[in-house]
């Protein structure tokens, strides 16, 4: 697939430029399919049945559903195992790009095991993902126990699709923990590269690359 793995969204022009070339066309000759699962293993009070609704519809802070897609649906992974894959693959096959929201990102892994929908991503190549928060980081190896909420959650382990680790919302005004000294420890316990990223940043994976698109404040923590 073609990843776009933010941190808050499609948050500015470059994120956006990033996404149209990815897409490959228009925003709004492209069909979107909205995930909102993450947000079920997360305790915050922000996820939830209203965080659900406001990023299903575009309402801030999650602004992605609402960028004037020519069509968007809503796909949640807790059902799929119960309906069946001849219905719900074909909405995947035919959607444009997979908008994927926060939450806990071992529970969204959890559940896009279970449906299926981690076995099919690889026979999607032109799929673009666009990750925010949790939806980025379920693509890495690992999150760290730092980020890990959901009870049931076996450790920090994800579905590994990309060699690299994310730490994001680095300096954001609500979390005035995740500093860069704070990323710098937390990278300390990954096995691997790792980046801190703010919300002003994208990391695009296409074609085997990896490009930092940004008009914020990011760091390689290991290369």
């Amino acid at each position: 697939m073609k990843l776009l793995l933010t941190s808050g969204g499609v948050t500015n022009a470059s994120i956006e430029k990033a996404l149209i070339e990815l897409l490959g066309k228009p925003v709004a000759e492209s069909d979107a399919l909205c995930v909102p699962t993450a947000q079920w293993g997360h305790p915050n009070p922000m996820c939830g049945p209203a965080g659900v609704r406001d990023f299903v519809v575009g309402e801030p802070p999650r602004l992605m559903a609402g960028m004037g897609w020519k069509s968007v649906g809503v796909l949640e992974l807790t059902a799929l195992p119960t309906i069946g894959e001849e219905r719900w693959v074909p909405w995947v096959r035919e959607a444009d790009v997979l908008l994927v929201d926060g939450g806990d990102a071992t529970y969204l892994c959890h559940w896009m095991r279970e449906s299926g929908l981690a076995e099919l991503l690889p026979s999607l190549p032109a799929k673009v993902w666009v990750g925010l928060s949790a939806g980025s980081m379920v693509m890495t190896p690992r999150i760290g126990a730092e980020f890990v909420e959901w009870p049931s959650a076996p450790d920090d382990r994800t579905l590994g699709l990309v060699d690299f680790s994310i730490f994001p919302h680095l300096n954001h005004e609500m979390m005035p923990e995740n500093t860069l000294p704070v990323a710098e420890k937390w990278a300390e316990g990954i096995d691997g590269p790792a980046y801190a990223i703010d919300d002003q940043t994208a990391i695009v994976v296409a074609d085997g690359a990896v490009e930092v698109v940004s008009e914020g404040q990011w760091k390689l923590l290991h290369p």
